[in-house]
């Protein structure tokens, strides 16, 4: 997804301000003119509905008084969230007699963010430029996606998604068995859900099985059933996924974990649709589409003997590869902010805008653990950072050589070494000192060094401090708990 320069984000956005108080109305209007932004205003709650309500007036964020005239701000606010037309227009509401019961209704109600009176100028402006770029993230996550996540529950523009969007589409109709590869975290998943959801099976079962998750002992009774005392701990007669999955879809993820005895079960069923339970001999008829999926190199697993040949062309007939992040970096904006609305969602609160530079770093990041593990540092940063996300918030790369180095394979590793390791055998046997640090330790101890130095010379100044040190002041503030830093330590 292409993020707008920040400029362009400001200046023709329109705040509509709506307060009984004129010298409020006056103060907010030079605030936000100054910053770009055009200003409409109203002196009552009917006036500000009547503005948001007429036609070719657009508004891209209200900011509502909770004490007006007859309706009150958030009896207008609750207005707008019915309106099918305006129930997702960003609002920020503001009150000089706020109570704790009216800044929870705020939020319940579906207000952006709260602040009380006298207004804070460098507060307005940061809200209002928040609030304002979270909205513009979930606008344009919602051009992109709306239709792909409906099909597909997957999103991305890059060549590579929209081939594996063409090919889902191609086979979903048929009949065809599917076999998905890729790395893991990449979605393979979500594609045989896909598969599922276009498919004339859609309103049948989807019966998920992770083949790796299953003990050997186990997987033919997990997959084809048992009956009652089959075997030790057989107390009952059980339905296998097989069973479960008739006349919809079985996925099999991992499939190249399953031992041999039970992939010669599953080809039968996948051939024939014939199964039988462990312990019985009567043999059943299921109508199951396959579905499966391995991060493994299944043709050199045949070549090994720990796959079933057979079975992989059984499996094989349609292959779909899930591309790794890698190959799709022109999504990775687009994810990163998907995420934040859906952890924002999940969580009961507002997604937080992400600086460019941000967006920037996850870009260029090598990600080896593909989507899962972009989503998971995504949801990261939404838990430590303050009202949005900056590169302080960003959590360290832990692929990343500290030398700056790839790790391409062992001879590319061996050229780039400026010496050779010398064999545990031969390295020297001298103590090491106990005042030595590990690289970690001297890193927090060199940044709260630098930290306080910083604060000394700013005169204990956080806001100078953290100018100089070109982080947010929460931020900082959060170094300094976590260093435990003591105003006028140090000297």
């Amino acid at each position: 997804m292409e993020r707008p320069p920040q400029e362009s984000s400001v200046t023709k956005k329109t705040v509509l301000v709506v307060d009984d108080e004129r010298n409020i109305r006056r103060t907010l209007q030079m605030v936000l003119e100054g910053e770009g932004y055009q200003v409409l205003g109203a002196e009552s709650a009917e006036e500000g509905l009547q503005i948001l309500q007429t036609p070719n007036t657009p508004v891209d964020l209200a900011i509502l008084d909770v004490k007006l005239p007859k309706m009150s701000g958030l009896e207008a606010l609750e207005r707008l969230r019915k309106d099918d037309a305006l129930r997702d227009l960003p609002i920020i509401v503001i009150s000089g007699h706020a109570t704790v019961n009216d800044a929870v209704l705020a939020i319940k109600l579906g207000a952006s963010d709260f602040f009380e009176k006298p207004l804070n100028r460098d507060r307005v402006v940061v809200s209002v430029k928040n609030v304002l770029d979270a909205a513009l993230a979930k606008q344009k996550l919602a051009e992109v996606s709306r239709e792909q996540m409906q099909r597909y529950e997957m999103i991305g523009k890059s060549a590579v998604m929209q081939r594996v969007f063409h090919e889902v589409e191609k086979v979903a109709p048929t009949k065809a068995s599917v076999l998905i590869t890729g790395e893991s975290g990449t979605g393979k998943e979500l594609i045989s859900r896909a598969i599922h959801r276009l498919s004339q099976r859609a309103d049948g079962p989807f019966v998920k099985v992770n083949c790796a998750a299953i003990p050997r002992e186990l997987i033919e009774s997990e997959l084809f059933g048992h009956e009652k005392g089959a075997f030790t701990g057989a107390q009952g007669r059980k339905r296998g996924f097989f069973e479960q999955a008739h006349g919809g879809t079985l996925f099999l993820d991992e499939i190249g974990d399953m031992d041999l005895v039970a992939q010669a079960k599953v080809l039968r069923a996948v051939q024939s649709g014939e199964i039988s339970r462990v312990g019985s001999e009567h043999v059943m008829f299921v109508d199951v589409r396959v579905l499966a999926a391995t991060n493994k190199d299944l043709g050199k697993e045949v070549e090994r003997g720990t796959f079933r040949e057979d079975l992989f062309f059984r499996l094989n007939v349609f292959p779909i590869r899930s591309p790794s992040l890698r190959e799709r970096a022109e999504d990775i904006p687009l994810l990163a902010d998907s995420f934040m609305v859906a952890f924002g969602k999940e969580n009961g609160t507002k997604a937080k805008p992400m600086d460019d530079d941000v967006i920037a770093r996850l870009v260029q990041r090598k990600w080896p653990g593909n989507v899962r593990e972009l989503k998971n540092v995504v949801e990261r940063m939404a838990i430590l950072s303050g009202d949005r996300v900056t590169v302080a918030d960003l959590p360290e790369d832990p692929h990343e050589s500290p030398f700056g180095e790839e790790e391409e394979g062992a001879q590319g590793a061996a050229e780039a070494a400026p010496f050779e390791d010398e064999p545990a055998s031969r390295m020297p046997t001298s103590p090491v000192p106990a005042e030595y640090l590990t690289l970690r330790e001297f890193r927090e101890k060199s940044e709260r060094r630098y930290i306080v130095d910083t604060l000394k010379l700013t005169g204990w100044n956080i806001s100078r401090t953290a100018v100089i040190l070109g982080v947010e002041r929460t931020n900082l503030h959060k170094k300094i708990r976590a260093y435990q830093i003591k105003r006028g330590e140090g000297g």
